[in-house]
């Protein structure tokens, strides 16, 4: 084996501990929190030492905002290429919808975000400015949105596009809260989407 091609194979093998890393540490932080999620779970989980996952991440934070950061990559990834090339509006409205579909197939995401949202409402929290600048950008673009399909006369008489994109996001978070408990009743895209139907005067 070359160098080269030793330098890629040890490459391939570290990104892949990394990846394995972060997922066990999605489920940890899902399950316990972040405080109370430790490194020896995380460890456990992927079968190596606490000394080897901070070899990969420097400390317990790190992995933390890797996991954030690799998650929100790729929900924005997947929001961008379903709106790409269209004006704000409608088609903006149902990727939140397409977005929440996501998460209902991928339910320890759900967990995961609830768990750390609540938890980083204290301001030291290493994950606080995160989930700040996440709800910021979650109402900017549905007010965004909404303040488009007002320019087009499509928002039901009396809706306020700011009020209505923070309800909007509020309801989001309310409604994968209660799927959580009910996931077998509650129909968390179905209400959402009845939700934004409220809102506007066309299909969605």
């Amino acid at each position: 084996m070359t160098s080269g091609n030793a330098a890629r194979g040890s490459y391939a093998k570290t990104a892949g501990r990394r990846s394995e890393i972060l997922e066990a540490a999605a489920v940890v932080f899902a399950e316990h929190g972040y405080e109370n999620g430790s490194l020896r779970a995380i460890a456990a989980k992927v079968g190596i030492s606490q000394a080897g996952v901070l070899f990969h991440f420097g400390s317990k934070i790190d992995l933390l905002e890797a996991v954030l950061d690799l998650r929100d990559q790729r929900s924005r990834e997947r929001f961008t290429r379903r709106t790409e090339g269209q004006p704000a509006g409608i088609a903006h409205l149902r990727a939140f919808v397409d977005l929440v579909r996501d998460n209902v197939e991928e339910p320890g995401m759900i967990q995961l975000y609830s768990v750390l949202a609540a938890e980083a409402t204290a301001a030291g929290h290493p994950a606080h400015a995160y989930f700040a600048g996440r709800y910021d950008w979650l109402i900017e673009q549905a007010h965004v949105s909404l303040l488009a399909l007002r320019d087009q006369d499509l928002l039901r008489p009396g809706v306020e596009p700011g009020h209505a994109a923070r309800t909007l996001v509020a309801v989001l978070d309310g409604l994968q809260l209660q799927w959580l408990y009910h996931p077998d009743r509650v129909d968390t895209v179905g209400d959402l989407r009845t939700s934004i139907q409220q809102l506007v005067s066309v299909p969605l």
